[in-house]
């Protein structure tokens, strides 16, 4: 399975006993004091992909003991929420939103962090697929408990920056920080969090351009990587 699946590859492989389809959908609201996250499950419910389970990353992957939005939680608190949503050792993992794939990378990104790699992202998420008149089913998901197997856990905590590091990266010419919001945020014209602009010595690559605005689907890897700096020396820190 690639990193990046269509939606043809995964309208065949639906049913198949390995695989895994997760909507990871949240939903940024405008509140008194920057955005309001709101999980995805309403939208779920109505309209999802035949027999997709839902990753709340407002709720049961993150750590919501602290006062901080998409806290990460531990390594054992993500994987037993994994576990939870049927992913064990030799599972293929399939993720989709409804948010130009954000919310899917992020979760894609977790499972790499506790060291499983065989996730990938739907290209063009819940928008490409409901285009194409795929199937799709309706209510509440059902998750069969694995009869057998778990999800075993090798962390690469060099996957995830702390504050301390990304202070101390702050002019430090041996590692870049890149911002992947919209580039009015980063300049500080929109201010949808407590304080406008971006880290000092970061540098911007939304997010968004790296989609087909019509399609939501990624563009050329190529393309793609032009848009990014040639820093392979690099320890590259993305936010």
């Amino acid at each position: 399975m690639d990193t990046l699946v269509t939606t043809q590859w995964l309208a065949d492989e639906l049913g198949a006993d390995d695989l895994v389809v997760l909507d990871c959908t949240v939903f940024l609201r405008p509140g008194e004091n920057g955005f309001v996250a709101e999980r995805g499950l309403d939208n779920f419910e109505a309209a999802h992909i035949p027999g997709a389970a839902f990753a709340d990353l407002t709720g049961s992957l993150v750590d919501t003991t602290v006062d901080i939005g998409f806290a990460i939680p531990t390594p054992e608190h993500f994987g037993a929420a994994m576990e939870q949503l049927g992913v064990k050792d030799g599972s293929r993992v399939v993720l989709y939103d409804e948010n130009n794939a954000m919310w899917a990378a992020r979760v894609w990104f977790m499972l790499r962090w506790i060291g499983f790699d065989d996730a990938a992202l739907l290209d063009g998420g819940l928008k490409a697929w409901k285009a194409e008149e795929l199937p799709l089913q309706t209510g509440p998901a059902i998750v069969e408990p694995a009869p057998t197997g778990s999800l075993s856990l090798d962390p690469r905590p060099r996957l995830i920056a702390d504050k301390a590091e990304v202070m101390a990266a702050i002019g430090d010419g041996s590692t870049c920080l890149i911002d992947a919001l919209p580039a009015p945020v980063f300049n500080g014209e929109m201010q949808p969090y407590a304080r406008p602009g971006h880290i000092p010595g970061a540098i911007n690559v939304a997010g968004t351009a790296m989609l087909d605005p019509e399609t939501g689907r990624f563009k050329p890897a190529e393309e793609i990587k032009a848009m990014l700096p040639d820093r392979p020396e690099a320890r590259t820190v993305a936010y």
